[in-house]
């Protein structure tokens, strides 16, 4: 079982300069005071211990078995040292990071310019997800973003951090200059940290890509983020999957689909769970029949049927720089199917990569689309599990992958033999597998379990 201590429910944590001042709680006095600590002695695991003596808090196991590694690590002769203190891809139970921890750990970092957080993609940032370090620990995220310039990744998902935090953060970032991946997933922000995200983005200039999945959005935020993309030439990357979205006039698509019209920049796009109907799917490829540079486009988890997928139909005939569509968890049936296929087959060239996942396809809607992939040779990937599967179905895609055309890894069905039938098995393969957690062992980010982002990778350190 995990040890969540320090976390509160019920009641908003109360930010540094609200905080009474005790030997437990740090506070923006006492946080100043720290810069002028002398320089970190030469091990990081006894410069934390002397910094938690110092300020009465007590250690963190779990961050301080981290540092030994990187006390290893520097001993080692490494330049490029790795420290993950993600709360949730550890196979024993630990001590999450709460906003007193990480008050600690960012004056740590602060004073040691030469640590580089590492992630798996390789990049000088922070990753921290699954703890609890509430808006007290964005405070100081914030002002670690002030006065950390090395920094380019910065991972703060699932962390209890609130509308409040959220303000902080983006209001730190319109000085910043050096981040270039935000990713606040699953932090309950909602409309009014939103809202100061978005008019961050009229002012930053450096950052490329921000997730804003999960986090409670309204629809006041994603049409002000609309309308700051048409502006903005630095993002790359957004992502607004599961704002909350009442109304049944799909305002949303509306006014994504203008800023695709005007936004020639965009590369990815998530729209997963925005509740997006056949009207609202008919706005978006409107703005796609004008987008130039939008690669990779997630519309997962909508009410997307037969009727809508005559609209992307469409624009895949004449797009050319769509190269991933995630349509997994809609209702397109055999029909939309077809129709896909008759597009892919003798139109577009541009495709790599489709996820039509639990989108109550039969036999000939699943067959269709194998028979395109004979015809099309760009279209190197494509997910099927979750429809309905008949023999021929299962033929279909053994063929294509005895024969070569459709590689094991770039799919997620495997076919066997049964007393002479053939049958199709679900791989772990995905195009985006590990989005909300990463594995205690193996690769967390292979090509064939995050297939997405291996063929439309925004930027060179994304």
């Amino acid at each position: 079982m995990w040890r969540n201590k320090g976390k509160t429910t019920g009641a908003r944590t109360p930010l540094p300069s609200e905080a009474p001042t005790t030997s437990r709680t740090p506070t923006p006095a006492r946080a100043q005071a720290v810069d002028s600590d002398p320089e970190p002695v030469d091990s990081l695991q006894k410069h934390y211990n002397n910094l938690c003596l110092e300020k009465s808090q007590e250690v963190n196991p779990f961050l301080l078995h981290i540092l030994q590694g990187v006390d290893e690590e520097i001993r080692k002769g490494l330049k490029a040292i790795t420290l993950n203190i993600a709360g949730n891809n550890h196979s024993v139970p630990v001590e999450r990071v709460t906003g007193e921890h990480f008050w600690i750990l960012s004056k740590l970092i602060e004073k040691n310019p030469c640590i580089n957080a590492s992630i798996h993609l390789c990049s000088s940032g922070l990753d921290i997800r699954y703890n609890l370090i509430s808006d007290v620990g964005a405070y100081y995220a914030a002002r670690l973003l002030q006065k950390k310039h090395s920094l380019l990744y910065l991972n703060l998902m699932f962390n209890d951090i609130g509308p409040k935090g959220g303000e902080l953060l983006a209001k730190a970032l319109h000085m910043n200059t050096t981040l270039k991946y935000l990713r606040m997933t699953g932090n309950k922000v909602e409309n009014e940290g939103g809202m100061f995200f978005a008019a961050m983005l009229q002012i930053n200039s450096s950052l490329e890509k921000l997730d804003l999945g999960d986090c409670d959005l309204g629809m006041q935020s994603v049409i002000a983020f609309s309308t700051a993309l048409t502006q903005n030439q630095t993002i790359k990357g957004i992502n607004l999957n599961r704002p909350l979205l009442y109304g049944e006039q799909e305002e949303s698509t509306v006014h994504l689909g203008q800023m695709l019209k005007e936004n020639h920049w965009l590369v990815e796009l998530y729209m997963s769970k925005h509740d997006v109907r056949n009207p609202g799917l008919k706005q978006l490829c409107d703005g796609l029949n004008l987008n130039k540079s939008l690669r990779y486009l997630d519309i997962s988890c909508n009410k997307i049927t037969r009727d809508g997928i005559s609209s992307l139909a469409d624009v895949l005939k004449n797009n050319t720089t769509l190269e991933v569509i995630d349509l997994s968890f809609n209702r397109i049936e055999n029909v939309g199917a077809v129709k896909l296929s008759e597009t892919l087959a003798s139109h577009n060239r541009s495709l790599k990569a489709l996820s039509v996942v639990s989108n109550s396809i039969e036999g000939e809607g699943l067959v269709a689309l194998s028979e395109s992939m004979k015809t099309n040779t760009t279209l190197s990937n494509i997910y099927i599990w979750g429809n309905k599967f008949d023999e021929a179905t299962c033929v279909a895609y053994s063929d294509l992958i005895q024969m070569g055309r459709l590689k094991p890894d770039n799919t997620d069905v495997e076919p066997y033999v049964v007393d002479g039938h053939m049958y199709l098995a679900e791989v772990s393969n995905g195009l985006k597998k590990h989005y909300y957690w990463t594995p205690t062992y193996g690769e967390a980010c292979s090509p064939s379990s995050n297939a997405g982002f291996s063929i439309v990778p925004v930027s060179e350190q994304l």
